[in-house]
């Protein structure tokens, strides 16, 4: 598919005046008449290919289904490259009680592929099934819960010293007492 907008050397948010002044410029520029022999038939071509592209980018709905189709176009063409282009991995099969093979086979996979996913499934499981493994989760559950209650404790503690400056008590009243929320959960404890 021809990108049109390339072919006007204009900006895909361009207005219908911005595509006017670059038809005309580009017109004048890839006239025929100003070039002879091989030039002569770039020429024409590149003011079919400019006249075709100002036909579709001047009316407003042939330029909406162009721009729709552009951008499925642009999205195939990125699916594509995520599934091509991504690194491919190598990594020694694993003997496991599922899988009886003791030869050092290299599985090659693509990033981003079903049997990826599943791969990591599995890994994921592994790793909470084994002791150390659930220890260390464990360890980083209990930090993260230490996090939380520190962070819960700055806020009250920012709270408070924003209620005994003047210029913001009028302001954490207003919010304590007049908003829905706070005022929904004060009626909770009260």
């Amino acid at each position: 598919m021809k990108n049109y907008y390339e072919i006007l050397e204009v900006n895909k948010k361009a207005s219908k005046e911005i595509i006017d002044k670059a038809y005309k410029v580009l017109i004048k520029k890839y006239h025929p008449d100003l070039y002879s022999d091989e030039k002569q038939q770039y020429a024409e071509r590149k003011t079919k290919e400019i006249n075709e592209a100002y036909r579709i980018l001047s009316n407003e709905f042939l330029r909406e289904q162009y721009d729709n189709e552009l951008e499925k176009q642009v999205e195939n063409m990125q699916r594509k490259q995520t599934f091509e282009t991504k690194k491919i991995y190598e990594e020694p099969k694993k003997e496991t009680k599922r899988t009886q093979n003791t030869s050092n086979e290299v599985k090659t996979r693509k990033v981003g592929t079903f049997d990826s996913i599943i791969e990591l499934t599995k890994r994921l499981i592994d790793l909470i099934r084994s002791r150390e493994k659930r220890e260390e989760i464990k360890e980083v559950t209990r930090k993260d819960i230490i996090a939380l209650i520190l962070t819960i404790i700055v806020v009250i503690i920012v709270g408070i010293a924003l209620w005994f400056i003047p210029f913001t008590n009028g302001w954490m009243r207003e919010l304590l007492f007049e908003n829905p929320l706070f005022s929904w959960i004060g009626g909770l404890f009260s």
